[in-house]
């Protein structure tokens, strides 16, 4: 078991009340982490704490933030193997996970850093003779970053590192499924040196959230909120941003399509799925959810996919003498009975299973249901687990319609041999993000990450960071005299 602190001031902070809370190891049920459970009166000392912070931060010169921003990336990287103890202790994520996950991070901050320059405006002609007009980007305040636990060290350092880099402070609210991992994050900030104050991180209880989250959305000082997770928590944050009236930036659940064409490369679209599909046992937004196939091509498709699926290595990612496993153990049970839950419908109702089945523990295999239709839940749910569906479709307007018969639009692939049809196709598809010829799950901190109708609003990584974590100011100078109707 580890035991963590909170971080307020750049203090290690308990809980004023001496409260705790205990997060199991999803395989075996044994503490892994011991953290403090944070009361209303504790997360708003650490809005405070920023708020004191943010004049001398947002002051400091881009070279001094920036510098201290790539001194961040680097000690992040050292503690790779903290890192990938802590994500096979919380959440059961195997060990190429972890490292991929830290080492997309780091590249967050090294992004982070090069932006601190690239926070500019523009001269904007003025009908008034002699006034030299300016928009002007400037830090907002308190940034309020809420991460998730599927990809841990990825998005919290998203939800904080470009708000520090545009001169916000920040507050990580960590998550209570993965708080050592998240705490990782804040001490890797720490040592490379930013000021007290400018990061502080904060843990709960899991009955306490609520109650947090919501005070610290209603600080007068927190200015921006971030928040990544479900739809369904996401509508709950942005109900009270709005009514604070406080911007904020949502990045939600996701049932990714992955259209193959008739004159897909077959080979290119079997690595692709597998790897969309399975990456992290499907506990990625991004992850592949819905496998649209034509019919013409589909027997042969899915013999190759189900046979690369079925020998996909499945293991305690703490076992690292058996290893290295693709897939470890999914989050918790909760995720075993619903993935459970959704192949027997898909039986029930017509669906052949391909590989894998139902599983009694969270080492869950990679699963493949094929004839997926409609009416199975399968079909429009999101599993967040192991478990796939396979819809076979006939021509290219029958599985755009299908792509678009959901309520999430996160990201989404075409694979065909034809670039411009590809590219005519991917237009139409109602998605924050499309790849051409590449799999559903694909990041970089420079491009702009976010999605469409339930999948959220707003966008994260390089400048459309910049313009979600900065306020627009119009400032004019008027250089010679003006002359007044009065």
């Amino acid at each position: 078991m580890k035991s963590i602190s909170m971080l307020i001031n750049g203090e290690p902070t308990l809980a004023g009340n001496g409260a705790t809370f205990d997060r199991r190891n999803p395989l075996d049920g044994r503490v892994a982490t011991r953290a403090p459970a944070a009361t209303v009166a504790d997360a708003l000392e650490a809005v405070d704490a920023a708020s004191r912070a943010f004049p001398a931060w947002s002051a400091t010169g881009p070279g001094e933030r920036r510098a201290l921003l790539l001194k961040a990336a680097q000690v992040l990287e050292a503690k790779a193997e903290a890192f990938a103890a802590a994500i096979a202790a919380e959440t059961g994520g195997s060990a190429g996970w972890a490292a991929f996950d830290v080492r997309l991070a780091a590249g967050h901050l090294v992004e982070a850093a090069s932006l601190t320059t690239q926070i500019s405006g523009e001269v904007i002609p003025s009908d008034v003779p002699g006034s030299l007009a300016l928009g002007m980007r400037q830090a907002a305040g308190v940034v309020l970053g809420i991460a998730p636990w599927n990809a841990a060290v990825i998005l919290g350092v998203r939800a904080i590192a470009v708000p520090l880099a545009c001169g916000n402070t920040v507050v990580l609210k960590g998550c209570e499924l993965c708080p050592a991992t998240h705490a990782l994050i804040v001490e890797a900030l720490q040592e490379a040196g930013l000021p007290k104050g400018v990061v502080n991180f904060v843990t709960h209880a899991p009955a306490d959230a609520g109650a947090v989250v919501e005070a610290m959305i209603a600080h007068p000082a927190v200015r921006r909120v971030n928040f990544t997770g479900s739809t369904r928590v996401g509508k709950i944050i942005g109900a009270s941003c709005a009514r604070h009236l406080k911007p904020v930036v949502l990045e939600l659940g996701g049932k990714a399509p992955l259209l193959v064409l008739a004159d897909a490369d077959l080979d290119a679209a079997v690595d692709a799925t597998a790897f969309g599909a399975f990456a992290n046992s499907g506990q990625i937004c991004m992850s592949t959810e819905r496998i649209i196939v034509d019919e013409s091509i589909a027997d042969a498709f899915v013999q190759r996919l189900a046979a690369k699926a079925a020998a996909l290595p499945l293991g305690d990612p703490r076992d690292t003498a058996g290893g290295p496993f693709v897939l470890g153990s999914v989050v918790d049970m909760s995720t075993v009975e619903r993935c459970n839950a959704l192949i027997d419908d898909a039986l029930a109702k017509g669906a052949t299973l391909l590989c894998g089945g139902k599983a009694d523990s969270t080492l869950m295999p990679a699963t493949l249901l094929d004839h997926v239709t409609p009416g199975m839940h399968i079909y429009s749910e999101e599993s967040f687990g192991p478990v796939k569906g396979i819809v076979r479709v006939k021509g290219d307007e029958e599985a755009l319609a299908c792509a678009n018969d959901n309520a999430f639009g996160l990201s989404a692939s075409v694979f065909s041999r034809d670039i411009a049809r590809a590219m005519s196709l991917g237009s139409r598809i109602q998605s924050g993000i499309c790849h051409i010829n590449a799999p559903t799950v694909h990041d970089e901190p420079q491009m702009p990450f976010g999605g469409v109708k339930d999948s959220g609003i707003g966008q994260f990584g390089g400048k459309a960071g910049i313009a979600e974590f900065t306020d627009l100011r119009w400032v004019t100078v008027q250089t010679m005299p003006r002359r007044y109707p009065f």
